[in-house]
């Protein structure tokens, strides 16, 4: 078995500023549930984090276990790359994301490839991005269905 049961084959693991603020953060802002937390001394030194039943993301702070990772807030630097999460109404994820204290990078618009998408920053400075897949027009027709359909 080359991997934990339930654990997907490429899960990011960020550096945070503080384990509990991020925690607190994920669950308010993306609708996250904590997994499996170390907490050393009243601190969290790893925390795993799912989202719709599946593990989605792992951290620690910034420091945890002698490293000298830094966030890219601390660091002062734009995050080079945006975790793509599917969510089921990429509105009211930007309105719940920026309500919690997510900074918006990009509001929720029509994109050429076929989704509707958001991009929001988190407290750390890591970028997520929010899709939905557009309804498909009928090939025939050229009609797109109603959510409703």
């Amino acid at each position: 078995m080359p991997r934990p049961s339930n654990t997907p084959w490429l899960t990011p693991y960020l550096t945070v500023a503080s384990g509990r603020a991020a925690i607190d953060f994920y669950q308010r802002a993306f609708g996250f549930t904590a997994g499996h937390v170390i907490d050393e001394n009243g601190v969290p030194t790893h925390a795993e984090l799912h989202y719709k039943g599946e593990l989605v993301v792992m951290f620690a702070p910034e420091g945890a276990w002698g490293t000298t990772a830094r966030t890219p807030r601390s660091l002062g630097v734009e995050a080079p790359q945006t975790f793509y999460v599917y969510c089921d109404d990429v509105d009211a994820m930007y309105a719940q994301a920026t309500g919690a204290g997510a900074v918006s990078v990009m509001p929720p618009a029509d994109q050429f490839w076929g989704d509707r998408y958001c991009m929001v920053e988190d407290p750390d400075g890591y970028r997520w991005g929010f899709g939905t897949p557009l309804p498909k027009a009928d090939a025939e027709t050229g009609d797109v269905p109603s959510p409703e359909s």
